[in-house]
């Protein structure tokens, strides 16, 4: 199904929030940033949502997901209902709608609305899990490619770590060797591939190859891990800088 939205509009732009669904066993959600500040949407965060509804949207979603696994398909969460994204920090009860996003050949997305009905999602505190102003003194370029890890188990979600403008915004799954215990993913910590310059720049590709292996390091503990990366679940590198 597709549907338009009745949401108010900032020129162009829904000023309204979507949030990108990551992972099988348990599911993460991930915040589409934009750099604009005017749009309210200049932050970069995660969270680990609790969805009420017994489970239906969690299985329409694995379900779609099982059918477009080696498509350029993403998946998220829009709320139709405006809200300040930094008031998911003190918890916060709202409703969305699952959406499809299909990547069209000329790079281009449709957002397709899946279902009918909005569906209650909370947030408690505890779940966000990472939350950044991405206008509160801007990091700076790093020298080495810089993701956030987030995850648990053997899911692994990588987030290009957002910082000066223009960039590009990634989400990928992977495995690691060894595996992240559960208590650092909790934490999103920043994961170096020494290997890789940060180009410094917006890119149009991803510099992590599906299949590939590469070496990270975990900031926060120097862990060196074997990263094999997974499927793309995420990647903008235009209306995140000219939103």
């Amino acid at each position: 199904m597709n549907a338009s939205s009745a949401s108010p509009q900032h020129g162009r732009h829904e000023h309204i929030h979507r949030f990108l669904i990551l992972g099988k066993d348990r599911l993460f959600f991930y915040h589409l940033a934009l750099y604009n500040p005017d749009l309210g949407h200049h932050y970069q965060a995660v969270f680990a949502f609790e969805i009420q509804d017994d489970g239906a949207l969690r299985e329409m979603y694995l379900k779609d997901l099982k059918e477009n696994e080696s498509k350029r398909v993403y998946y998220s969460l829009r709320c139709p209902h405006h809200f300040e994204l930094p008031e998911l920090q003190n918890g916060k009860e709202f409703k969305v709608h699952l959406e499809r996003v299909v990547v069209k050949d000329d790079g281009s997305r449709d957002f397709q609305q899946m279902t009918t009905k909005e569906t209650p999602v909370k947030c408690r505190p505890e779940e966000v899990l990472y939350f950044r102003d991405l206008t509160d003194r801007p990091l700076p370029y790093p020298d080495r490619l810089t993701y956030l890890a987030f995850g648990a188990g053997n899911e692994v979600h990588l987030a290009h770590q957002l910082a000066e403008r223009p960039n590009w915004d990634e989400v990928i799954t992977v495995t690691t060797s060894p595996a992240i215990d559960d208590a650092t993913l909790k934490k999103v910590p920043p994961i170096v591939f020494e290997s890789i310059n940060d180009p410094k720049k917006v890119i149009t590709e991803s510099l992590l190859k599906k299949g590939q292996k590469y070496q990270g390091t975990i900031s926060a503990n120097n862990q060196t891990v074997d990263v094999t990366v997974g499927r793309q679940g995420w990647w903008n590198h235009t209306s995140l800088n000219t939103a």
